[in-house]
C-alpha cells in the first residue's frame, strides 16, 4: 500500500464534546483498500467514482481524473449539490442521485447531475451504497469497483494517490511524457509535498470548514486566524517565481489546495466567514490559481454552480448570492492573471 494520511486526519478525541462545544470535527473514512492490491487490480474500465461537484474533497478526485487524463477510463455519477431536505422518505441530509431535481441557483436541473449507474441497482441515495456493505457510512467521494460491486476507499487523499500511482495502468497504456505526476519519485519533492499537504489540510482545507460551521466565536477565531496565516506562507513560497508551491511542475500539494481557493472568493469568502482578504489580494496566489484552472482537465473537473448551490441552498432560505460580479465574474476571473495588478 502507497503512504496514506492517516498522520493528517481529524483528531478524534473527544470528538462528540467538541461537537458540543461548537468546534466541527470531521470524521474518518472507514474503507481503505487501494488499486493494485490483489482483490482491486489496475485495469482500465474497471473503477467508478460517486462524487458531488460541490464538495472540495470530491474536487480533489475529479481534478485527479482530468489532470492525469483518466475521463474516459474512469466513469463517474454526480450528486445533486444539496442534500435531502426534512421530508425526504428515508432521512434528510443525504446525497442523492437526482438528476430531475431544480437548482434554486438555476432555476432548473443541473446537466452535470447523474443517475447511479455503477452498482447495477440504480440506488437514490449513497448511502444504500455503504448499506449493502453493511456500512452506515453515507460520505462522498467513493471509489466504486464495478466487477466486484465493492467499495474500495472513501478517503480522497488515498484515492487522488492511488490514482496517479496507477494512471498508466487504468489509461491502459504505457506513460507518456506529456503527463503529469502529481507524486513524483524525487524524495525531496515528495518531503516538500508532504509537509505542504499537512500545512494545506490543518490550516486551510479542513481549517475553512472549522472557521465556517464553528457555533464558538473562539474557535472560529483561531481558524480564521490560522486559514489567512497560512495564506500569507503561500504568498511568499510563490514570490520567488516559481510556477506551482513544490517548483516549475504541478504536483499533488497544488492540486489539494486548489478546491479550496477556487471556492474562497465566490463563496468561502461569505459562507464561511473568511472575508479577510480575497484570493485576488494576493498577487501570486492569484496568479497561480490561474496557471492551474489553465491546466487541462482542471476547468472541466470544477464547477462553481454546484459549489454556489451546494453551500447556499443549503442556508435557511436557499437564497444563493449572485456575485461577485467585480471586477470580474467566476470562474471567469480565473482566466485572467493579469488581475493581479500589484505583482
Amino acid at each position: 500500500m502507497s503512504p496514506t494520511d492517516r498522520s493528517i486526519e481529524e483528531d478524534q478525541s473527544n470528538a462528540h464534546v467538541r461537537r458540543i462545544r461548537g468546534e466541527f470535527v470531521r470524521g474518518v473514512s472507514g474503507f481503505r483498500h487501494w488499486i493494485g492490491d490483489p482483490e482491486f487490480p489496475a485495469e482500465p474500465d474497471r473503477y467508478h467514482l460517486f462524487v458531488a461537484l460541490n464538495c472540495p474533497w470530491c474536487h480533489r478526485v475529479t481534478l485527479a481524473r482530468g489532470v492525469l487524463r483518466l475521463s474516459g477510463h474512469l466513469s463517474m455519477d454526480v450528486a445533486f449539490p444539496n442534500r435531502t431536505t426534512s421530508d425526504d422518505p428515508v432521512a434528510e441530509n443525504l446525497w442523492e442521485f437526482r438528476p430531475d431535481r431544480i437548482a434554486t441557483l438555476t432555476q432548473t436541473t443541473l446537466p452535470e447531475c447523474t443517475e447511479e449507474t455503477a452498482t447495477g441497482q440504480s440506488y437514490r441515495l449513497a448511502k444504500d451504497i455503504y448499506k449493502a456493505e453493511g456500512s452506515d457510512e453515507q460520505s462522498v467521494p467513493i471509489l466504486y469497483d464495478k466487477v466486484q460491486k465493492r467499495i474500495v476507499n472513501n478517503e480522497s487523499a488515498e484515492i487522488i494517490r492511488m490514482l496517479d500511482q496507477h494512471a498508466d495502468a487504468l489509461r491502459g497504456e504505457t506513460k507518456a511524457s506529456s503527463f503529469p505526476t502529481l507524486y513524483p519519485q524525487d524524495e525531496r519533492v515528495q518531503s516538500d509535498i508532504n509537509t505542504l499537504n499537512e500545512e494545506i489540510y490543518t490550516a486551510i482545507n479542513n481549517g475553512a470548514y472549522k472557521a465556517g460551521f464553528s457555533s464558538d466565536q473562539s474557535v472560529y477565531a483561531e481558524a480564521y486566524r490560522a486559514y489567512f496565516k497560512a495564506l500569507d506562507m503561500l504568498e511568499t513560497r510563490l514570490s520567488d517565481g516559481r510556477a506551482f508551491l513544490t517548483g516549475e511542475c504541478f504536483t499533488e500539494a497544488d492540486l489539494r489546495l486548489f478546491p479550496t481557493l477556487y471556492r474562497h472568493d465566490p463563496v468561502y469568502y461569505v459562507r464561511m466567514k473568511l472575508n479577510g482578504a480575497r484570493i485576488l489580494d494576493y498577487p501570486f496566489l492569484w496568479k497561480w490559481i490561474c496557471r492551474v484552472y489553465a491546466l487541462e482537465g482542471v476547468a472541466e473537473s470544477s464547477s462553481l454552480t454546484h459549489c454556489r448551490q451546494g453551500y447556499f441552498g443549503r442556508s435557511w432560505n436557499g437564497v444563493v448570492p449572485l456575485g461577485p460580479e467585480r471586477p470580474m465574474t467566476y470562474p471567469k476571473a480565473y482566466s485572467h492573471p493579469e488581475l493581479a495588478l500589484k505583482a
